[in-house]
Order: structure tokens, then sequence, then C-alpha cells
């Protein structure tokens, strides 16, 4: 069974991957780059995007929201640079201001909604397993409650246990 951790790490590569891959076709369109789906760029985006996907995956979270971001900025910057070996590529090597600003709003924007679907999936997982454990266990019969008392032979107390509670404390009276 996959733990939440897991499963967590899973969702950030799929999400890296997948924002890298849409925010690198959206700023490379407002930078004024062409991108046709026809395009053998488009085919070295996806591969790019898997592989930084699944590199993510693999990956422990460890800083939250600051490792997010930089996966992210990686991620684009492989995404930018698979756009842009095309052989018909239509603007120059160098990217715009507008270019550039998209690529760094999408990178915390980004971050902050793939740490919040990871915890919502980490909280889904967690309230999962509770569910299953309260439902997987057998319930368990009434508390009967019986009679406290032997039936059977009380022992009669010694003597030395009769006479050593009874009697004044303190010194002998004249």
């Amino acid at each position: 069974m996959r733990t939440s951790k897991e499963a967590a790490a899973q969702v950030r590569g799929a999400f890296v991957g997948s924002a890298s891959g849409a925010v690198s076709i959206a700023a490379h369109a407002l930078g004024g780059g062409a991108v046709s789906p026809g395009q053998s760029s488009i085919g070295l985006l996806i591969a790019a995007c898997t592989v930084v996907g699944a590199v993510v995956g693999t990956r422990r979270a460890r800083f939250g929201i600051a490792e997010i971001m930089v996966l992210l900025a990686i991620g684009q910057t492989l995404g930018h640079t698979a756009l842009t070996m095309s052989a018909g590529h239509q603007h120059s090597a160098g990217t715009t201001s507008v270019m550039v600003a998209a690529h760094l709003a999408a990178v915390p924007i980004g971050a902050l909604l793939i740490r919040g679907a990871e915890i919502g999936l980490a909280r889904a997982i967690s309230a999962v397993d509770r569910a299953v454990v309260v439902l997987s266990t057998e319930p368990v019969p009434p508390l009967v409650l019986q009679n406290a008392c032997a039936a059977g032979f009380l022992a009669t107390p010694r003597r030395l246990l009769l006479s050593s509670g009874c009697g004044l404390r303190g010194p002998p009276s004249r």
C-alpha cells in the first residue's frame, strides 16, 4: 500500500511536469514565439516535462514551497529550451520581458497550488486510512458485569489480624 508521502511525491512530480509544460507554452506564446501542435518542439517539450515530472516524483519532499518553486523554475527552463530548438522557431533566442514575467508569475502561483494539492491529498489518504481501520475492526461485545464475590469457602481471619487493629493508640493507661 502506498503511503501518503509517496503519493504526495508522485502528485508533486505529475503537477510540476505538467505545469512546466503548460507554462512554457503559454509564456512562449506571450513572448512572441509561435507554437503549433505539429512542430517537433512539442515532442521535445513533452519528453522534457515527462523527465522533469519523473525526477521530481522520485524525490522526497523536504523543503515545501521553496523546493517546489525551484523545481518549477527548472522545469520551465527546460520546457522553454525545448520549444526554442525547433527549426522554424520564429522569435529570437533571447527572451522578452513579457515572457520572463509570465514565467516568474507562474512559479510562486504554481508552487502554492501544488503544495495545496499535496496537503489535500495527504489529508484525504489519512482520512481513508482511518476509515478503513475503523471499518475493518470487529465489533466488541458489550461488557457483561459479573458478581465479584466468590461462591466458595472463605478462610477465617487469623487472631493477629483481628486484634491488631482494635484498641486505643498511644501509651498504655495507668
